[in-house]
């Protein structure tokens, strides 16, 4: 007979608990608890009222996390200090400060591509083409070299880079506001290549907490990581900005969709002016400790934009200038969505995935390695029987027409505001960068 591992058998209840621990039986794990209970206790805190140790005390559902449990008797004392307590939002953090104010035209889900008739499809790339028709494209990359970072040159970072090198947004005295940071890779060259600057501070921005971030083992320059999402950002009302007065460079390396809209209404719109006056009374709740600046002066932008299928109606900064063209917020859901098809058709590998071996690396452009989008494939488009070049060219087609209206509102508010190109197709298939400046400094 085949002998079993002692490790592999099911603990024998009749043995008891280890030594130390508690004496409650896990029926659902097979096993004794594992926690250790107070001295002179059988039973941990959890458990102690399955056992004679209860003392007439009960114990209930904590309410902030039902999960665990607490003694109705310390309850009030256990919720100050609760790990499941909502923790304090720090003075930057104004509800929805982002958010457009908007009454949406539709309710309830909207219609899918697979949903539109042959006919109505064909009417929209119709009217795709006919508002596209004029706008301009992309300028070429006009990329600077920076001699700093020849080893990055290969990388999109080490490109947008070179943007900004060229139009001067590199230098001291500044604070670099990385939005959507991740690991935070765009601060760490923008560092590299300020080195021989003074007075150079980051901000980066991430909702997430992320591992393996760059950002802690940087050395000459100030870092610091605001865990909050844009939507909520008052980049106003950060301390560090305030006491230190800095010009504000904001940048993004694939800023994902309404990400994007978020950021720019952040940059450029001032909390202390904005028009949620609403939110008046909580600002000056919020900053007892703080003395607001009227406005962050910002002195450029450059994002490179991507997922143009992830924006949001309701935050994209561009809805005047979808009206001026006779468009509104159905045509820019199918045209949203219609986006994906510029970067869901099949490409030959980068070097960079080639060099990895297996077409995977770290540095490859996550966004370029999901290409699952359920309005790719060829079957959503209703017998219109496009092929994929077609259906590339159309997806460009609407991420210019939805760039462009970002353009248009940087222009309305003061501002300069191009698309470029900053890198190949082969590094990445999402290769266009937003640019802007104030329009006094051009």
């Amino acid at each position: 007979m085949e002998e079993h591992s002692p490790l592999c058998a099911e603990p024998n209840r009749s043995t008891g608990p280890e030594p130390g621990r508690c004496a409650h039986y896990v029926q659902r794990k097979k096993r004794y608890c594992k926690m250790i209970p107070g001295k002179g206790r059988k039973y941990c805190g959890e458990h102690a009222e399955t056992g004679e140790e209860q003392n007439n005390r009960i114990r209930i559902l904590c309410p902030l996390d039902p999960k665990h449990t607490v003694y109705k008797d310390q309850l009030q004392k256990h919720l100050k200090k609760c790990n499941s307590r909502e923790k304090p939002r720090p003075v930057f953090y104004v509800d929805n400060v982002n958010s457009a104010s908007v009454t949406l035209e539709t309710s309830g889900e909207q219609m899918s591509l697979s949903s539109l008739s042959k006919d109505d499809l064909k009417k929209l790339t119709d009217t795709l083409i006919r508002v596209t028709n004029g706008l301009e494209p992309p300028l070429p990359d006009r990329n600077s070299v920076i001699p700093a970072l020849h080893g990055a040159l290969n990388e999109p970072s080490g490109s947008i880079l070179g943007h900004l090198d060229r139009l001067d947004l590199l230098g001291q005295s500044r604070c670099f506001v990385e939005f959507g940071a991740g690991r935070g890779k765009l601060s760490h060259w923008v560092n590299i290549a300020t080195e021989d600057a003074e007075n150079v501070h980051f901000l980066l921005v991430e909702r997430a907490t992320m591992r393996f971030k760059v950002d802690g083992k940087q050395r000459n320059s100030t870092f610091e990581r605001l865990h909050i999402d844009i939507q909520h950002l008052c980049i106003d009302r950060v301390p560090s900005l305030v006491q230190k007065r800095l010009p504000v460079i904001g940048v993004g390396k694939h800023l994902c969709g309404a990400g994007t809209d978020l950021a720019l209404r952040c940059l450029v719109r001032s909390c202390s002016n904005s028009d949620r006056e609403p939110q008046s009374k909580r600002l000056r709740m919020d900053m007892e400790n703080v003395e607001p600046s009227d406005h962050c002066n910002v002195r450029g932008i450059v994002i490179a934009l991507c997922c143009h299928h992830r924006c949001d109606w309701q935050h994209y900064v561009g809805r005047d200038f979808f009206a001026e063209l006779g468009l509104g917020q159905r045509e820019f859901g199918f045209f949203q969505r219609m986006s994906s098809w510029a970067t869901c058709g099949a490409r030959n590998p980068s070097p960079t995935e080639e060099a990895s071996g297996n077409g995977k690396s770290e540095d490859i452009e996550e966004h370029d390695m999901d290409q699952k989008n359920n309005d790719c494939n060829t079957e959503s488009v209703q017998g219109l029987h496009l092929s994929v070049e077609e259906r590339e060219h159309l997806g460009r087609l609407c991420k210019l027409l939805i760039d462009r209206g970002r353009v248009d509102y940087l222009k309305n508010m003061g501002y300069e505001a191009n698309l470029e190109y900053y890198t190949e197709p082969e590094v990445s298939l999402e290769n266009v960068l937003l640019t802007a400046v104030p329009t006094s400094a051009t």
